[in-house]
């Protein structure tokens, strides 16, 4: 690739434009600084800004077809060789205060030995963390670096997100072992956000296990070491990924499960209530027509009487269905 000048990478609205010094720092590109393979350049824009969309589309240090896709809809994670350079797409949790984790955040990076242009919409807070160290100078280095760290960052979000659902999951297991139902919902979204980082975290363990084996000119052997790390600790998560979405279907069937108890309890008491009230509901059916001869009806105490047969004999009912083990 022929030299890229800083003045060919001003964006005016760009999120961070930063030239790594070397040293694990960044000072601001200026247009008159140089990239090199020891010195790369880090553009990171947010391709839906008027001047960062114009910059990607006109812009000659970037392949024509690395345009659309870095201002594109993909977002499916995938590593793809473009001329000398490595188009990547990676996602990332959501940790912005509007939105829910698995809403995940789209990446797109295009990287050469001395150029890195990164795109997104959402806030990255995992470029943020990186981005904090760079400026305290213990940055990466280098391009290779550079995406090792990046890598490293969303890999420890995502289990960090990992562990929380697993922590979910432990939570409504102790739950109904008191026989307590988790809120209406709580369980479809649990189950949501564990497929739908399933879905996404697979191909991007994918994504890492091939930037470990690819032989990038600008990625070494140590930095390739670091990635297949992380591809290993992303595919352990994503056993308990495996682990968790089991376990929420046997949870589903024990919330279906008690649900049904619950509903065989109260229509078991209904019945119970209506075999003490049945023999009551009877006689008061048949004293309660006006016809001449209803015993009693000239007493006094007639109706005293009555009420005190029923009383008696309701809890007759419900005497011979407790010795019968019915309540």
């Amino acid at each position: 690739m022929e030299v890229i000048k800083g003045k060919e990478l001003q964006v005016s609205d760009a999120v961070y434009a930063f030239q790594m010094d070397g040293q694990g720092g960044v000072n601001d590109i200026s247009p008159h600084c140089v990239a090199s393979e020891d010195k790369p350049c880090w553009l990171h824009l947010d391709y839906t800004l008027p001047a960062s969309e114009e910059w990607i589309n006109s812009t000659p240090v970037l392949p024509d077809t690395v345009r659309e896709a870095l201002a594109g809809d993909s977002v499916r994670p995938k590593v793809m060789r473009v001329g000398e350079g490595t188009l990547i797409t990676l996602r990332s949790i959501n940790l912005n205060a509007d939105a829910r984790p698995d809403q995940l955040v789209t990446i797109r990076v295009y990287l050469t030995d001395k150029m890195i242009v990164s795109t997104r919409h959402r806030k990255v807070f995992s470029m943020e963390e990186m981005i904090g160290d760079m400026k305290q100078g213990s940055g990466p280095k280098n391009t290779g670096r550079w995406l090792v760290e990046i890598c490293d960052a969303l890999t420890d979000h995502t289990s960090s997100f990992i562990e929380d659902l697993h922590d979910k999951i432990i939570d409504i297991e102790d739950d109904l072992m008191e026989q307590q139902v988790p809120e209406r919902g709580a369980m479809a979204l649990l189950r949501k956000q564990l497929i739908v980082l399933r879905r996404y975290m697979a191909p991007q363990r994918d994504v890492f296990s091939r930037l470990a084996s690819e032989r990038l000119p600008w990625m070494n052997d140590d930095d390739r070491r670091l990635m297949q790390e992380i591809s290993d600790r992303l595919g352990r998560g994503l056993d308990d990924l495996d682990a968790s979405i089991a376990r929420t279907a046997v949870l589903s069937d024990e919330i279906s499960s008690l649900m049904a108890d619950s509903l065989n309890r109260r229509t078991y008491t209904m019945s119970l209530l209506a075999m003490v009230f049945l023999p009551a509901t009877f006689l008061t059916g048949l004293f309660g027509v006006n016809l001449g001869g209803i015993p009693g009806n000239a007493s006094p105490f007639g109706f005293a009487i009555f009420c005190a047969c029923l009383v008696a004999l309701g809890g007759g009912v419900a005497l011979w269905m407790k010795k019968s083990r019915w309540l």
